[in-house]
């Protein structure tokens, strides 16, 4: 264990997206009184400084050489965040998470920095194949390969404060309509993380450097995903009817959708991976980081009716 670790610089790459905001409020919360975020997303990460004051905000694009990399110096960790989610073209992929990702490892030799965190995801034993799980599968071979001292983490699904598409967009789009459409039957089987609870998870590898391990962070509860709608129309208070649609014209909206929008919040590569029936398994949270686990629908009240952070959700890059 780190004795001085809350005296140490952190940088956080990605730092404004969703896990990023979610870290840099609770280490701040646990004290922590030197982070660094970097981020290319401006208005995410002017919403970042507006929420911690003190903390070090950083505008770059990390998947080119600039300024950046010499806020490595010194640095006593580095949690390597950024990730491309979604889009419609490979090439965003290939930059942003394998690109990206060498570009900051060779500033992490360069600077000697002593430890590094990087979260990659369950995909990478997914047997969905896109983009994403694609490149998400080469950053890690490479973060491995590079021989950085570290630990990496494979989360699930992850929902919480700030959260731009998955269960926030859900959440927002079931106060639109006036009915919410479920592609076939609903009983996808969904393994959500609580994204407060990764974040601990993260902390607690700072402090406690487990060199070379690789962890796979699944949540707790195996919920299908016509229950976690239901949950979240519990929690908002909501009334809005539930209607199962058949795949096929569920994946035909989602085309029509995704014509008109360069960004759709569920694109038909995400409704095949929803339906390819993953069944993942993950370390015992409690056991292996010393805290319990956030019941999925306890993570769904905290993320939508938090007085402060509720009411946020991050631009989508």
């Amino acid at each position: 264990m780190i004795p001085d670790i809350h005296s140490q610089k952190i940088v956080i790459t990605g730092a404004a997206g969703l896990v990023g905001q979610n870290l840099t409020i609770m280490l701040r919360e646990m004290g922590y009184r030197h982070v660094v975020a970097i981020d290319k997303q401006k208005n995410n990460l002017a919403l970042l400084a507006q929420l911690n004051p003190g903390v070090r905000t950083v505008l770059a694009d990390v998947a080119e050489e600039g300024v950046w990399t010499a806020e490595l110096e010194g640095a006593g960790a580095v949690v390597m965040l950024h990730a491309q989610i979604g889009g419609l073209e490979p090439q965003v992929y290939v930059r942003n998470n394998i690109e990206a990702t060498d570009r900051i490892l060779e500033a992490v030799k360069r600077h000697g920095v002593p430890w590094v965190v990087h979260v990659s995801s369950s995909v990478v034993n997914s047997v969905a194949d896109d983009d994403y799980t694609n490149t998400k599968k080469v950053q890690e071979q490479h973060f491995i390969a590079s021989g950085v001292a570290g630990c990496v983490l494979r989360p699930t699904l992850m929902y919480g404060w700030f959260d731009p598409k998955h269960f926030g967009w859900l959440a927002r789009f079931m106060e639109k309509v006036p009915v919410f459409p479920i592609p076939g039957h609903g009983r996808y089987m969904r393994q959500p993380l609580y994204n407060r609870d990764f974040c601990r998870a993260i902390e607690w590898c700072l402090r406690n450097r487990p060199q070379g391990q690789i962890y796979d962070l699944v949540g707790q509860d195996r919920i299908d995903y016509i229950d976690v709608i239901r949950a979240i129309r519990r929690v908002k208070g909501l009334r809005t009817p539930i209607v199962c649609i058949p795949k096929w014209l569920f994946a035909t909206l989602l085309r029509i959708y995704g014509a008109f929008s360069k960004q759709p919040p569920f694109t038909a590569a995400q409704l095949k991976a929803l339906t390819a029936g993953d069944d993942f398994r993950g370390v015992d949270i409690r056991q292996t980081f010393g805290f319990e686990p956030t019941p999925v629908e306890a993570g769904l009240r905290e993320t939508f009716t938090h007085p402060i952070y509720a009411k946020y959700a991050v631009e989508r890059a």
